[in-house]
């Protein structure tokens, strides 16, 4: 099972020109069913509805990582570093394929839906009774656990983990330029050439070479574009909260007993927080949006109000305000409740927050979250004490408070509301 392929595989991939496949043990990964599914679940959840190119896949998305990872490790061992240790190789690979196994129908969207965590997923994918899990004991009998170990950020170590999760990692470097040749933007053209060239192993880490702060300096404010241009885009947002109303519509209408007629096994036990990991690998995107076509014709209106807006695209629409504090969201919610609207259903409160980069903070030492420079000194120094544009757009950055509703639903109750009320949504 370690042994090379005696002859390479290769995808044409329209991001990395190729993907180069030379182990064994990543091909038989690749063609098992768990990580096949993959190709059933978009990368960028509903951003489709926005950018119409966005229906680009996890399964592209994890070669791509797979792809960045086995090229940092090359350049690593070409060029003799001996921080790197060569028996980490196969480990890393797989960590870096396998890392968005457990991404459900929407990817995050179902996760804050069932406050679940992808990465607990994917290492009960690993871990239990799996076509993965067998593949990765033909290695040795702990490899699964080692991978997993990985994936949950708690291997021995770090520079391994580094390479699959850290402000610098292969997921991000991928999914920054994936997400922007799909979606058709340039925020994410990053120059990953040079950035695959400056970085190095260094006591156990990851660091770059000061030399490359620029490319870091480009890559960290792509990351800070695609997030408030195309992943908070606000009818992106509208999607995702519609898309949340509907799981929890769902999973109250299961909890009261509602006789729905459509149902499949396992989106009940979703509702019912039972899935084994068999059931969740029966969970994708043709599967779910089966169900919610189906619910267009269910006779609660709710539900049925809701799953026609997500399938044909009748989306929320939205006014922004600087600032809102909780007594005016309680006024509005009454109002609508007053006027005959659903004062949970027919208004959802969105303000979006990105962390684009944790700065250095003196007396806390150097972390996994830092980005660290290396000198001709081999002196290391964390990124925003050299970087004026990392300073600039380090910490917490939070957007406007966008308000949600139904246009339609509101228009009819428009008149039952107080002036000051209705106001807000005329703007």
């Amino acid at each position: 099972m370690k042994q090379p392929l005696t002859e390479e595989k290769v995808f044409k991939d329209p991001v990395h020109n190729y993907i180069h496949v030379q182990d064994t043990i990543i091909w038989r990964l690749i063609n098992t069913k768990e990580f096949q599914r993959l190709r059933r679940i978009r990368q960028l959840g509903t951003s489709y509805f926005t950018f119409h190119g966005a229906e680009h896949s996890r399964f592209s998305h994890s070669l791509g990582v797979y792809e960045i990872t086995r090229r940092i490790i090359s350049q690593f061992e070409r060029s003799g570093y001996g921080d790197w240790i060569p028996e980490e190789r196969l480990l890393t690979l797989c960590a870096a394929l396998l890392h968005d196994l457990g991404h459900g129908p929407f990817s995050h969207s179902i996760e804050e839906a069932f406050d679940m965590n992808h990465e607990d997923w994917t290492c009960r994918i690993i871990l239990e009774n799996t076509e993965i899990t067998e593949i990765l004991r033909d290695v040795e009998e702990d490899f699964p656990n080692k991978v997993a170990s990985v994936i949950s950020k708690t291997y021995e170590h770090a520079i391994v983990v580094n390479l699959v999760s850290s402000p610098l990692d292969a997921d991000r470097m991928d999914y920054l330029l994936r997400d922007a040749y799909y979606t058709g933007v340039n925020y994410g053209t990053i120059d990953i050439d040079r950035i695959l060239r400056v970085l190095r192993p260094y006591n156990g880490r990851v660091v770059v070479k000061e030399s490359g702060m620029h490319a870091i300096e480009d890559y960290l404010m792509s990351r800070y574009q695609m997030y408030w241009q195309v992943y908070f885009h606000p009818v992106t947002r509208s999607s995702e909260i519609i898309l949340r109303q509907i799981f929890r519509r769902a999973k109250e209408l299961v909890q009261e007993e509602f006789n729905f007629k459509f149902m499949i096994e396992p989106l009940s036990d979703l509702f019912r927080g039972e899935l084994t990991v068999e059931q969740y690998l029966l969970l994708d995107e043709a599967l779910v949006q089966t169900a919610f076509m189906q619910w267009t014709l269910e006779e609660d209106e709710l539900l049925s109000d809701l799953c026609n807006r997500f399938i044909h695209r009748k989306l929320y629409k939205y006014v922004e305000m600087e600032n809102l504090d909780l007594e005016t969201i309680d006024e509005i919610r009454r109002s609508f409740g007053a006027a005959g609207l659903h004062p949970e259903y027919d208004l959802e409160v969105d303000f979006p927050t990105d962390l684009p980069y944790d700065v250095f903070r003196p007396g806390e030492g150097f972390d996994s979250k830092q980005i660290l420079l290396l000198d001709r000194q081999e002196r290391l120094r964390e990124i925003s004490e050299v970087s004026d544009i990392v300073r600039s757009i380090s910490g917490i950055h939070r957007g406007k408070y966008h308000l949600y509703f139904p246009q339609d639903k509101l228009d009819k109750a428009m008149a039952q509301l107080p002036s000051s009320i209705a106001d807000l949504f005329r703007r």
